[in-house]
């Protein structure tokens, strides 16, 4: 099984639901990037601004001006940016980013052949909301893979007949709010995610590092939802996410690696002994 590539979130914000505030300072935003690059993440993504339904509005500008001071220091360290806003995006493109991660999933067609003249990989990413940040919208779980499938189907083909090649696309279904106020649609595009990849051959990026449904699923705290975000994160390397993007890649890695080992070691069920089963059968120690 191939290992997905590791993303290492860097929220470069004052309310992110998991580490608001804590690097929006350009020196704490490049040590928690190095350190994630350390931790085992293939390329760190720099969000500027929230996503989640109370996320703070951030002006293009203070975007820009929040990587700005992090991105100069990030040499030899593949990175990304997470905006929906084109003059963000055009700065990040211009300055090396990897990618852009645009949670609206490109939505404006004007903008096309500008993109296609870029070199950067695209992350298209899937919500219900498909404009701005996450809503709570309550979506029924049976409905869910038709607006995926959907969605995909349209933007992909207008995204190629506008000369956006398709080896440049990475495609994201979208989980926690971007898919419902609830957990079921969150599982049900978890526990299925191989269909993405079936369908369309591209690569996929899903991130479920401690999002909200998680915490529904447990009833736990964010500050203990580290094991119900590495069993999610394990689901979908199972089911052949090209790409995790994660918190914690120090913890995802140990579990790929250790997955890995045992994968390879995997002779089958072990012998059952001949008198197992039988009236009187002890085991012995």
């Amino acid at each position: 099984m191939v290992r997905p590539r590791l993303v290492g979130i860097v929220n470069v914000t004052r309310d992110s639901f998991s580490d608001g505030g804590r690097y929006l300072s350009p020196g704490d935003a490049i040590a928690h990037a190095k350190e994630l690059r350390a931790a085992g993440a293939d390329v760190v993504e720099l969000g500027p601004a929230s996503s989640h339904p109370d996320a703070e509005k951030v002006s293009p500008g203070e975007e820009i001006e929040r990587l700005t001071g992090v991105i100069h220091a990030l040499e030899g360290i593949p990175w990304g940016v997470d905006s929906y806003h084109p003059e963000t995006q055009r700065f990040a493109a211009a300055r090396g980013a990897s990618y852009l991660n645009d949670i609206q999933g490109f939505p404006d067609p004007r903008r096309y052949g500008e993109l296609a003249g870029l070199r950067c990989q695209l992350v298209v990413m899937h919500s219900i909301q498909r404009h701005g940040p996450a809503t709570r919208v309550w979506t029924d779980p049976r409905s869910i893979w038709s607006s995926i499938e959907d969605f995909f189907d349209q933007r992909i083909a207008d995204l190629e007949a506008a000369g956006i090649a398709r080896d440049r696309l990475i495609l994201d279904p979208g989980l926690g709010y971007f898919l419902g106020s609830t957990p079921e649609p969150s599982v049900a595009v978890l526990g299925e995610l191989g269909r993405l990849k079936a369908r369309y051959g591209l690569p996929v990026l899903v991130s479920p590092s401690r999002k909200s449904f998680l915490r529904a699923i447990t009833g736990t705290s964010l500050a203990g939802i580290g094991p119900a975000t590495l069993a999610a994160e394990l689901t979908a390397a199972d089911q052949g996410a090209t790409y995790i993007r994660t918190h914690d890649p120090a913890a995802l890695s140990d579990a790929l690696a250790v997955r890995a080992a045992l994968t390879a070691n995997r002779t089958g069920p072990a012998p059952v002994p001949k008198d197992e089963g039988r009236p009187g059968y002890r085991v012995t120690t």
